[in-house]
């Protein structure tokens, strides 16, 4: 599973049987913290996710800001509540391209892009580019 974890919204993505692909997932609504948790474990368990991919916003030089700290401190509560690992993935380019993805503009407007489309789409990133990375290192089955 990858995770984007923002100050609006958390997008979800998910993985074939094989753990080779990626697909959007939607995305959860912030409320609070133990709201965000408890919904992403439910996730979890709906989905049977064995693995859980999180995207690290680091500074563009490498280091991380208050944003990235938080990150680490709700993957670790994740990984508390859930049992399962969680691994975090650089997330530097993903909403960019997310945004890329999306698709062309059309004369000056893009097309409208549905609350927490982009969110997932940027998920999705994260997790094909854990996945690559896992893939590379070995084959696996993970969600």
């Amino acid at each position: 599973m990858g995770i984007d974890y923002g100050s609006k919204r958390i997008g979800l993505a998910v993985s074939d049987e094989t753990g080779s692909l990626a697909f959007p997932a939607g995305a959860l609504a912030r409320t609070n913290r133990r709201k965000d948790l408890e919904a992403l474990a439910e996730f979890v368990k709906d989905r049977d996710v064995e693995q859980i991919a999180i995207g690290l916003p680091l500074h563009m030089s490498g280091e991380m800001g208050p944003e990235a700290k938080a990150v680490l401190a709700f993957a670790d509560e994740l990984r508390d509540l859930t049992g399962l690992p969680v691994d975090s993935v650089d997330e530097r380019w993903t909403t960019r391209e997310a945004e890329r993805v999306r698709g062309p503009e059309r004369g000056k407007k893009r097309r409208r892009v549905k609350s927490g489309e982009l969110d997932a789409a940027a998920a999705t990133l994260i997790l094909r580019t854990w996945l690559e990375r896992k893939t590379a290192s070995g084959p696996s089955e993970l969600q």
